[in-house]
């Protein structure tokens, strides 16, 4: 008798459980039928479009990138769709979607920040700390950012040394007094700086440990009142100072 209840009730648990999964799917493919259907009006409509943390893009720039309609399902919103569309923006670096319903897609942009300016073929570009092209600067209005003179698609290596260059250069707080700095990237050994028309010959690697003695030595310079053809700060616990009509080591 025990045997025969239980698989009753079994069967009525197994019969109870396929029409809940029949029930699911039918609904599943109703809604789906229901969203696609051009003609019909779609369930939770999005009304609102809320976009956080852009400083540079606008709000109509975003919109258009993101391709989302008024009245477009949240359902059928992609996460994965949206974020791809707006990170083709060099300007937007992250991308965090959220809905919240019934009617808004609530959209946070992490931006990439202008680091340098590459002049590269006779134009100027605005770059990132990444060292990727944001935009190409127009006018004649320019940003106080250090400049870096070379091709990036040509001698990436060296490229990437000024970028690591002027990261120093920040960090240190050696920027803050300068008005004009220019890194010449043509060969890493041979990486150059011109700081306020004073040519410097950085070469790679040990960036903090060179820009200090050089921080050290500007002082002396202006007391003494030299005319400095270039300095050389390459070689390990030597600088190298050249007036313009003699060699001071």
């Amino acid at each position: 008798m025990r045997l025969k209840k239980a698989k009753k009730k079994l069967n009525k648990s197994s019969i109870v459980w396929n029409i809940t999964a029949v029930l699911m799917l039918a609904s599943a493919i109703a809604i789906g039928l229901y969203i696609s259907s051009g003609k019909m009006r779609p369930l939770f409509p999005i009304k609102h479009v809320v976009f956080s943390g852009h400083r540079h893009l606008t709000e109509v720039e975003l919109k258009t990138l993101a391709g989302i309609h008024e009245k477009e399902s949240l359902l059928a919103l992609s996460h994965k769709k949206l974020a791809q569309a707006l990170l083709q923006s060099p300007w937007i670096r992250s991308v965090n979607v959220r809905k919240v319903f019934p009617d808004t897609v609530s959209v946070s942009i992490k931006e990439s920040a202008p680091f340098a300016l590459l002049h590269m073929r006779n134009s100027l570009f605005l770059v990132d700390e990444r060292g990727k092209i944001l935009e190409e600067l127009r006018g004649n209005s320019m940003p106080f950012l250090p400049i870096i003179t070379g091709d990036p698609f040509n001698k990436r290596e060296t490229y990437c040394e000024a970028l690591n260059l002027i990261k120093s250069m920040n960090e240190s707080g050696f920027l803050a007094g300068e008005e004009h700095i220019e890194v010449i990237a043509s060969k890493p050994e041979e990486l150059t700086t011109i700081i306020d028309g004073t040519v410097i010959k950085i070469g790679v690697g040990e960036y903090r440990e060179k820009l200090q003695r050089l921080v050290d030595l500007k002082d002396e310079i202006k007391k003494r009142n030299i005319p400095v053809d270039y300095i050389d700060v390459r070689f390990a616990n030597r600088v190298i100072v050249k007036p313009i009509n003699e060699v001071i080591r």
